[in-house]
């Protein structure tokens, strides 16, 4: 007897052909009814949440755990005005990358498609399983979702909202489904399903990512930890300065896009450093400096070298002096995991060189790495944060979530 995962990629398999097919109104009319399912669902959401809530309180979870599994108003409502971004953005299947003849007369054509069955495993982020399933239906492409334990419920009430939008608009099952099942196995299965899953996509901590590299036999997109890093260069104005470090640490610390590391040009550390120990300390944030950094404030707790590589995803910042933009590169390129970074200065040419020398997905100029975000980046939600260089990079909206094909017309051409 086939098990849940086998029948839910099978059938999430048949349904890519015609998603592939299907016409961007059709697939709006989902989006649509998605978008109102939500909204006369609201309570039953929530309340399905409250009951993942109290569960993780009982098993005392980590309190950033439980934000990202908590689900309120604002946080729905959040999710339908992401919905609705994604069905007003273009429909990037069928769009046309270049095209041209050859001397022998041939007509080549390079069109978008769709990726077909995308497989996510993902954590407690009950807003991944409404992006997911957003942008892979926009893309043309079955989603197959294998949620966290944590937010069984949630997800569940979630997908069967979501699953009747995509049935009502006309569209198959199996367009969208979760894999219900508590069993561990069912992820080892699900990234052997090479016939049935075209790519696996993994979102969460870096033990998830770690195994399902390791295990998959599927193509695997890569959405990496996010040591990010803000440079305050000696021609900084400092009080932007701190506004920008303020929130890249602290407007929401358990996410993959604020800072872990703070580093201060020397020229300016004995300036800033109190002005941003103390904004820390008041905001109750953890700081862990370098001898340089204790020199200046003795209160400083000493940093390790696993500072410097660890995702903290806590109110816990490491702090480092440099000499100079140069340091401050390598020590990114070293330590970090190529997802944000940012540089606040004056200086135009150190602004270049940063930009242009460190290897991150996004570099900022002036502004803190928070923005990393589909939603933020205009594409209305995200799969993912792809911390690689093969397919996609960065947030990955609907153009990632699709490939393409050639097209070649002839008159009777063969070759010689």
């Amino acid at each position: 007897m086939a098990s849940e995962v086998m029948e839910k990629a099978s059938l999430a398999k048949k349904a890519s052909f015609i998603l592939a097919n299907a016409g961007t109104e059709i697939k709006n009319k989902a989006l649509e009814l998605m978008m109102k399912g939500l909204e006369a669902g609201e309570k039953d959401v929530i309340d399905a949440n409250s009951v993942d809530i109290e569960a993780a309180e009982k098993k005392d979870l980590n309190r950033v755990l439980i934000d990202r599994l908590m689900l309120d108003g604002k946080r729905l409502s959040a999710m339908i005005d992401g919905l609705k971004i994604v069905k007003d953005l273009p429909d990037p299947v069928g769009r046309v990358i270049a095209k041209w003849k050859r001397p022998n007369g041939l007509e080549i054509i390079k069109r978008r498609v769709p990726l077909g069955v995308i497989g996510i495993v993902y954590e407690s982020r009950p807003n991944v399983t409404v992006d997911a399933a957003s942008l892979c239906l926009k893309a043309g492409n079955a989603v197959l979702l294998r949620g966290g334990s944590d937010s069984i419920n949630t997800n569940i009430a979630l997908i069967e909202i979501l699953a009747d939008a995509v049935k009502k608009a006309g569209l198959p099952d199996g367009s969208v489904s979760l894999i219900e099942t508590l069993d561990r196995e069912a992820v080892t299965e699900m990234l052997t399903l090479n016939k049935s899953i075209d790519v696996i996509i993994p979102r969460g901590g870096s033990g998830l990512i770690k195994h399902t590299i390791e295990n998959s036999t599927i193509p695997v997109i890569e959405t990496g930890e996010g040591n990010c890093h803000a440079f305050v260069e000696r021609t900084a104005d400092l009080e932007k300065a701190l506004e920008i470090v303020m929130n890249a640490k602290c407007q929401r610390p358990s996410v993959c896009n604020a800072i872990e590391t703070l580093l201060i040009d020397e020229p300016v550390a004995k300036k800033f450093i109190p002005m941003v120990v103390a904004r820390l300390k008041g905001a109750r944030v953890e700081i862990r400096g370098d001898e340089k950094v204790r020199a200046i404030d003795p209160s400083v707790k000493l940093a390790t070298e696993d500072d410097w590589r660890t995702e903290y995803l806590a109110l816990i910042l490491a702090v480092k002096v440099v000499s100079g933009t140069d340091e401050a590169i390598y020590h990114i390129n070293r330590y970090g995991t190529h997802h944000s970074d940012a540089i606040i200065t004056q200086d135009n040419a150190m602004a270049k060189k940063f930009t242009d020398e460190v290897d991150s997905a996004a570099v900022y100029v002036n502004a803190s790495t928070r923005f990393t975000d589909g939603g933020e980046f205009g594409f209305g939600s995200e799969i993912g944060i792809s911390t690689q260089k093969l397919h996609a990079r960065g947030p990955m909206g609907l153009e990632e979530l699709t490939s393409y094909k050639y097209i070649v017309s002839g008159n009777g051409q063969v070759r010689v």
